[in-house]
């Protein structure tokens, strides 16, 4: 078992840090969407009062820091943010607030709310166990507050066989839908074409508020609490500098985290200096943050020439950022990261460019070659891994460690560099039982079918 140098720390994000998420939503001028029944309708981001049973309902938002040992001279600190057993990702924390938002709507106006989310997998799981902890702490009744959640079929053995699974009322009022198109993506636009047409439809005849809740604000404001909690647990020193390392798709988590340090600025708990750089990782599924980071455009044109040895394998040697080898020039590692052009990528590379960082691409196959060592590193915590990769479901954590190791071996991160590793969702196939989808749909009709009872 890896010794540690310090003690882990826990902390609830949500309940330890309520005063930076409401002081981030200030800094970003986050508000309400439009009103009930149309297409732009979201809550205000009014939080309900600590009381017993809200503390109840957030109970599960919590994160742990932890020393993983040193590696090639740098530091390697980990942040777990997968604490929540019905989710084992960091969307628990959005999803919390999400779901605590629109408690606080229903509350102050009586009118009902759907949640509606496309998502690869973690952002819908997150919601469904958010809202079915909502409902059990008795924060509001099933007919107040629903989520129906549109995934890929790519990701049907993500999701898990829930509260709101078990409960045929539930289940009948929170359908999990299965997109049946070919593209995976498809989700976003075949969601935001649903409510955009039923969103009226909804209000008038159901007397429900479809929320559309893919919004960059959601996410953000959530993910500021983690820099509160690394002031708490390990602030950095001018002497250590750091990066933050990351598997993103659209680097939320990040993003969130830099608007924290901003919030903590602002108010003067922590000084501009020294201000972490970061470190995205991706996979050559969707390497589109770092094409965008290192070449400026999102072509895959600019990604190594691969060439195949005699054994199979494909090889490439003239641009580190991007895998020595690899099965598949085109694999998709880990479905949950299936964003391209994200919006995102301009902000990410104008704070890279003020803060320092970088970004690299990993392979399944080099994943499987660090496997055994990265085993033995987060052995004995919540994140350990399974014997057999095979049984492995969530890839983020082996993904964003294995970029840090490659980077330090290849020379990316600069000398005394420390690197914090944002564990942002690792869970295995004995975790959860896979729930099978309520419906599979690809127009927007059908949708309409399975959420309000038929179109029109």
């Amino acid at each position: 078992m890896l010794t540690t140098a310090t003690a882990p720390v826990t902390r609830n994000l949500i309940v330890d840090y309520y005063d930076v998420i409401s002081s981030a939503v200030a800094r970003i001028g986050a508000g309400p969407g439009d009103a009930a029944g149309t297409p732009g309708f979201a809550p205000g981001f009014d939080l309900p009062e600590l009381s017993a049973d809200v503390r109840q309902f957030f109970a599960v938002a919590t994160a742990t820091w932890r020393e993983l040992g040193a590696y090639g001279g740098h530091e390697l600190r980990f942040m777990d943010l997968t604490g929540n057993p019905g989710t084992h990702t960091t969307k628990t924390f959005p999803s919390m607030l999400i779901v605590a938002r629109a408690v606080e709507h229903i509350r102050r106006t009586g009118e009902r709310v759907c949640i509606f989310t496309p998502t690869s997998a973690n952002k819908g799981i997150a919601l469904r166990d958010a809202v079915g902890r909502a409902v059990a702490a008795g924060l509001v009744t099933p007919d107040q507050l629903r989520v129906v959640v549109l995934a890929p079929g790519s990701t049907r053995h993500k999701f898990r066989h829930d509260p709101l699974a078990a409960d045929p009322a539930l289940r009948a009022a929170n359908p999990l839908l299965r997109f049946t198109g070919d593209e995976p993506e498809g989700v976003k636009a075949l969601g935001r074409a649903f409510v955009d047409a039923y969103a009226r439809e909804a209000y008038d005849k159901h007397g429900t508020a479809l929320w559309f809740s893919l919004a960059l604000p959601n996410y953000l404001v959530a993910d500021a609490a983690r820099a509160a909690f690394e002031l708490d647990a390990a602030p950095a020193t001018a002497a250590a500098p750091r990066w933050h390392a990351h598997a993103v798709s659209s680097a939320f988590g990040l993003l969130g985290y830099n608007l924290g340090r901003d919030v903590l600025e602002d108010s003067g708990r922590a000084d501009g200096s020294p201000r972490p750089g970061f470190l995205l990782v991706q996979h050559l599924g969707t390497p589109d943050m770092v094409l965008s980071l290192r070449h400026g455009t999102f072509s895959r044109d600019r990604l190594p020439a691969y060439r195949r040895d005699a054994a199979g394998v494909w090889r490439q040697d003239a641009d580190p950022h991007f895998p020595a080898v690899t099965d598949d020039p085109d694999e998709v590692l880990d479905p949950t990261f299936y964003t391209h052009r994200p919006v995102t990528s301009p902000a990410m590379n104008d704070l890279i460019g003020r803060y320092g960082g970088d970004g690299v691409t990993v392979s399944r196959r080099e994943c499987l070659e660090r496997y055994p060592m990265l085993r033995e590193r987060l052995r004995g915590t919540p994140c350990e891994l399974p014997a057999d990769p095979a049984d492995l479901r969530e890839w983020s954590i082996v993904m964003a460690l294995t970029g840090v190791l490659n980077a330090i071996d290849r020379g990316l991160v600069p000398t005394g560099q420390e690197l914090v590793v944002h564990g942002s969702g690792c869970y295995r196939g004995d975790d959860y039982t896979v729930c099978e989808p309520d419906a599979e749909v690809s127009t927007v009709e059908e949708i309409a079918a399975a959420v309000l009872g038929g179109g029109r």
